[in-house]
């Protein structure tokens, strides 16, 4: 199933119940009083962050929800049965915006819950009007219409290092190696469509898709890629040893941040030299250099040493510390 981050589902409360008008009935009287109950409240609609990046997936095909509606009062001053609320399940980051009303729903910890449409009130019975003034009242009212809205749900993930920079910097190989994720590697731009996530001693890796020049206008992935990192502790910055020039590599894509947040630009950063097993040591020297002239953490590293992917690993884990 595809990964899904970014949908629009349109969601209702219930409607109210509505008030009734009854009579008690007792032995040796042909008229008693009022007895009609009040209508039961409409259900809400809810929403809860659970542990599970494809939760959204469910909403691809369905997109039409409706919380349980308010039973009708009953005699003898029955109320009628509150109608059960609609529960969604979003990813923990999800950010779930009401389009009418501009109201937004940021679920950032695991089993966060919050009502985002109100069910409608139910209706008062003829009970309810009885007055001194007013034995036999037959006024009822019925019960109100939910709140009804299209809803934005938005996921940004949250994890604590996230592996950043141009297509094709071997960012899917090194979670591979960091976590045993499994992931699927290929040769081309944009072989990473979605994020794909991987553990290790109890730390979320995320392997974000490649950005591109003018990614913080929309172009290539844009912000798709963007919006994943905006709550990632700690970037961790690939940059190719194929490219000639290293820096400008590393320039692009800091460009890219500052540019869509300059918050993004102030988290903590390592850099990693990737794919060093392809240049002899001199060519790697030389660019890790350059590199370490414009970030103060820069380290060599290759898929196929694991020597060097145990020295990332362990740095990996100082930062996000930190």
């Amino acid at each position: 199933m595809a990964f899904v981050d970014d949908i629009t589902i349109s969601a209702s409360a219930g409607r109210g119940g509505d008030g009734v008008v009854r009579w008690l009935h007792e032995k040796f009287r042909e008229f008693g009083g009022p007895s009609g109950g009040d209508g039961g409240n409409g259900g809400h609609v809810r929403v809860k962050a659970v542990r599970d990046i494809a939760a959204l997936a469910r909403y691809k095909f369905e997109k039409k929800f409706r919380a349980e509606n308010g039973g009708n009062g009953g005699n003898k001053e029955m109320h009628g049965k509150n109608g059960d609320d609609l529960l969604l399940t979003v990813p923990v980051g999800s950010v779930v915006t009401n389009r009418t009303t501009g109201e937004s729903f940021d679920l950032t910890e695991d089993g966060t819950e919050a009502v985002v449409l109100t069910g409608g009130r139910g209706g008062k019975g003829n009970a309810h009007f009885k007055g001194s003034t007013n034995q036999y009242p037959t006024e009822f009212t019925e019960g109100g219409e939910g709140e009804s809205a299209d809803l934005h749900i938005e996921l940004k993930l949250i994890v604590d290092a996230g592996l950043i920079g141009l297509p094709n910097a071997g960012k899917t190989s090194l979670l591979n190696a960091l976590t045993n994720a499994g992931a699927k590697v290929g040769d081309y731009p944009f072989t990473t469509l979605d994020p794909n996530l991987g553990a290790f001693d109890g730390y979320i890796l995320a392997d974000i898709p490649g950005l591109i020049e003018g990614a913080s206008a929309g172009k290539g992935l844009g912000h798709k890629f963007l919006r994943h990192i905006a709550r990632t502790k700690v970037l961790i910055h690939c940059v190719s040893v194929e490219h000639d020039d290293p820096v400008v590599a590393y320039e692009t894509v800091r460009t890219e941040l500052a540019a869509h947040d300059p918050a993004l630009a102030r988290k903590p950063e390592i850099v990693l030299l990737t794919k060093v097993d392809m240049v002899d040591e001199k060519t790697k020297k030389e660019k890790l250099q350059k590199l370490s002239a414009v970030s103060k953490k820069v380290i060599a590293v290759s898929v196929l040493d694991d020597l060097l992917i145990q020295e990332a690993k362990e740095i990996i884990k100082l930062t996000i510390r930190h």
